[in-house]
């Protein structure tokens, strides 16, 4: 007859021999399902897993990291925000960091400041995480910071550079040239363009491939109103391009942005897309239900964060290797508030 546990006692947590015992399997095997092993057979994993989930075991990190020299973490630096494109990018970095049977930490930083980023990186350091995704838009590194990537494999997203990392990233300035082109092919004579912060690398770019597709077609180029990625920065720059005649056509550097400018527009009785159309980029869950649905430039959030996930476990696992920049193309979803000049009296 087992002994009860008093009044004041904490039960014993599980442990892998625990696990063993209820899956039928030695505490070894135990240890090569939950470290990702390849050899082991399909319903010996699926049954150690659900034991796992029936005593509510949780691996001893320590122990892990002391018996084989692995933590089986990456790190991940991004930026406070609520953006949703941000948050599509880390969830698909903990789906296939999970799938590959990697937890993830994450250090988040409320500024590009080269100190802050620093910091992150110093605290993913300490907690011996394998490698690191930085996933925030460097312009500028330190030597610190070029110490901290060279020390650990790094990868980075977001247009970020250090001498040491490999790059995943989504062409922004061919996001801007879809976006623009599609406009000037609608028969507008010129695009506007409400641009993200200055300090990312994203905005500089995607104002760059807006004014090279302007200037290769001859058009003008009409001064920049300067966002910071929120819809409030969209509104405010739409009350401004809403009260300005000419202005048929604008394209704004983020989807939220665009929710913003449209909102403007309407409150000052500007049409989208009869008077003015309006194009984002990012193409987020809410760009669909908008109204009107909003024509973007889609990037595939989830699919670099799965990217630069494959990458950083292959620099892990062949350290010194050669991988070449993985580039992903982004792609024109048209929908509803982009239409052709003169929509307005029948044309389109």
């Amino acid at each position: 007859m087992g002994t009860a546990i008093g009044e004041g006692e904490t039960r014993k947590p599980p442990g892998m021999t625990d696990v063993a015992q209820a899956a039928g399997v030695s505490p070894q095997t135990v240890s090569r399902v939950l470290s990702g092993h390849a050899n082991v057979r399909p319903e010996t994993r699926a049954r150690v897993l659900a034991a796992v989930e029936r005593l509510g075991y949780r691996k001893n990190s320590a122990a892990r990291i002391l018996s084989s020299g692995r933590s089986r973490t990456i790190g991940v630096v991004n930026l406070q925000t609520a953006f949703y494109s941000r948050l599509n990018l880390t969830f698909g970095i903990e789906n296939a960091a999970r799938a590959a049977g990697y937890s993830v930490s994450i250090a988040s930083t409320a500024s590009l400041d080269t100190s802050a980023v620093e910091e992150a990186l110093s605290r993913l350091a300490d907690q011996s995480v394998e490698g690191v995704i930085l996933a925030i838009p460097l312009i500028h590194v330190s030597p610190r910071i070029e110490q901290l990537t060279s020390s650990l494999p790094t990868v980075t997203v977001d247009g970020s550079r250090t001498p040491a990392s490999e790059v995943v990233a989504i062409d922004q300035s061919q996001a801007a040239r879809l976006a623009t082109r599609h406009l000037l092919d609608l028969g507008h004579e010129t695009v506007w363009h409400v641009s993200g912060p200055g300090e990312w690398l994203d905005a500089v770019n995607r104002i760059d491939g807006w004014r090279e597709t302007l200037e290769a077609e001859g058009r003008t180029v009409p001064p920049i109103l300067k966002g910071d990625w929120s819809p409030s920065s969209g509104y405010r720059n739409g009350l401004i391009l809403g009260r300005i005649p000419e202005v048929t056509a604008v394209f704004a550097a983020s989807d939220e942005m665009a929710f913003g400018v449209i909102r403007a527009l309407h409150e000052l009785g500007r049409r989208v897309p009869q008077d003015i159309s309006v194009i984002g980029v990012d193409d987020i869950a809410l760009a669909e239900y908008c109204s009107p649905s909003l024509t973007t430039v889609a990037q595939p959030f989830e699919e670099m964060g799965t990217l630069a996930v494959d990458h950083l476990l292959r620099h892990i696992n062949e350290p010194g290797a050669a991988h070449e920049p993985t580039s992903v193309e982004p792609e024109l979803v048209v929908r509803a508030s982009t239409a052709p000049v003169g929509a307005a009296s029948g044309t389109h």
